[in-house]
């Protein structure tokens, strides 16, 4: 490290995040695209298929089960490339996995126009490749969180960072729209995109490292922030994660439950809206397009506001900022999403008004399982959110899923709203659970290390680490070795 340039002023992390935000958000932008020009590409009759008999069809008219399979290629590539993508980042740090995962990101989105003239296998798989890009989005939060964020901030930037799919639907619609409707035609969305993700891409590569100590831009006060409370295995990178006691964490699979099942329903809203709203609700395309944007971008200076609370206000506990974050991004927002389904089609405008509801209460999520999850995994949150992103592509499978169980006349509101139900029940249930778990402690896995882990006593025998309770700043570590049975009590910082 050495001084900072005094362009940044002790803030390079900020430069960071929005470059960070940037590259999430066109990775996203990336794979929804198509759910607005499924719309255009239905009415080019540029290319038409003879299918027998005299009849043609057109060539980009895709049936409800051809649009779900182009959108679970999307959670297939995510789901097989999200753990090789995440031991990635852990080994090599984000630098050069994100970027790849861009570029792969901005191929496969500028070759879909010709995928889609060559045939459905050929643009089955260039979702693929979109989805094994995706894969790279939320370990990438986590990293980011991990090395750059201060303990003080870390809401701050989970608002910053989370906010790239609705962002990205505010700015991948309207703009799909309007260029679905003007000469250039629907290709041309893919293409203009594609170019924005080369550029701030390269952006990335030239600005990002992994270590802050290390990074020329960063000062000695603002590496001071960053580090500030973070304990020693919190700030030294190192590869070793204890998968095993994570996954096995009650607090951490109740932050997954919270997690899937809003991530589930709000996928499904957004995937779904432009259909939704075209054919149900009865809005032209110029118009689905700009109550989608709005629906999904209302709640992004709530979002904001509710990460800076979250973080600044000391004189509520974490714990309750937690209950009442997670109440209104998860429980509220699963009673506003059951009623959407009771009011009827012709309430077209109530209908809006409740999906914009439900969007803008996951808004405070942040303060929510999000925060629970990153202050509780600490220096593992990368592992946590990648699981999150896991999450994520599995409800890519079961959004899609319901819809094609349940609906199968697009038009029919009788038949959506039964997905919405089922969706509001979950997110009520999902919300419940986090009351008696969430915390914002350390959780015992913190302490394990690959030192502790596979600690060597003075005389060569190993140890293990046997037990650890959290009980304020002390940790009580039990440690067993060649029938030798120590208790070491560790100080740890304090990190409230």
């Amino acid at each position: 490290m050495s001084s900072a340039s005094p362009i940044w002023r002790n803030g390079f992390r900020y430069v960071l995040l929005i470059l960070g935000f940037l590259c999430l958000t066109s990775i996203c932008s990336n794979y929804i695209i198509i759910n607005f020009t499924f719309i255009c590409m239905a009415r080019d009759d540029s290319e038409k298929v003879d299918v027998g008999n005299g009849s043609f069809v057109n060539r980009y008219d895709y049936s409800p089960a051809e649009k779900s399979s182009i959108i679970w290629a999307v959670a297939i590539g995510t789901i097989l490339g999200t753990f090789p993508i995440n031991y990635f980042y852990i080994k090599y740090g984000a630098r050069w996995p994100f970027f790849i995962s861009g570029v792969m990101s901005v191929c496969s989105t500028a070759f879909i126009p010709l995928a889609a003239h060559l045939g459905l296998p050929y643009l089955l798989f260039s979702r693929f490749v979109q989805g094994l890009a995706y894969a790279a989005d939320f370990a990438a939060i986590g990293i980011l969180c991990v090395r750059w964020a201060p303990l003080s901030q870390t809401c701050i930037f989970i608002s910053v960072l989370t906010t790239f799919t609705p962002v990205s639907t505010v700015i991948t619609n309207p703009l799909s729209g309007w260029l679905c409707e003007s000469s250039l035609g629907w290709r041309s969305a893919y293409y203009i995109h594609a170019t924005f993700g080369m550029f701030v891409f390269i952006l990335w590569l030239i600005c990002y490292r992994d270590d802050p100590q290390l990074h020329p831009s960063v000062s000695e006060k603002e590496l001071a922030k960053i580090q500030k409370d973070k304990t020693q295995a919190h700030i030294e990178r190192d590869s070793f994660v204890p998968y095993k006691d994570i996954i096995k964490n009650r607090v951490i699979l109740i932050v997954w439950f919270n997690a899937f099942t809003e991530m589930t329903t709000v996928t499904l809203l957004l995937v779904y809206a432009p259909i939704y709203f075209h054919n149900v609700l009865g809005y032209d395309i110029p118009t689905t397009g700009v109550l989608v944007s709005f629906a999904a971008s209302i709640h992004l200076p709530l979002k904001f506001v509710g990460g800076i609370i979250s973080d600044h206000i000391t004189s509520v506990s974490e714990r309750h900022k937690m209950w009442f974050f997670n109440s209104i991004a998860v429980g509220l927002a699963g009673v506003f999403c059951a009623l959407i389904g009771v009011f009827p089609a012709n309430w077209s405008k109530t209908g809006v008004a409740l999906f914009t509801l439900v969007i803008t209460c996951m808004g405070m999520n942040p303060g929510g399982f999000y925060k629970c999850g990153t202050l509780s995994s600490r220096q593992y949150a990368h592992f946590v959110l990648a699981t999150i992103q896991f999450m994520k592509c599995i409800a890519l499978f079961v959004g899609p899923a319901m819809v094609a169980i349940v609906v199968s006349d697009e038009r029919s509101h009788d038949q959506w709203r039964y997905v919405y139900w089922i969706n509001g029940v979950l997110l009520f249930v999902a919300n419940l659970t986090f009351f008696p778990t969430a915390t914002d402690k350390p959780a015992s896995f913190t302490l394990i290390t690959r030192e502790t882990r596979s600690a060597k006593l003075s005389d060569g025998s190993s140890c293990q680490i046997r037990d650890v309770e959290m009980n304020g700043n002390l940790a009580n570590i039990t440690l067993k070795g060649n029938g030798i049975l120590e208790l070491a009590t560790t100080r740890l910082k304090n990190v409230d």
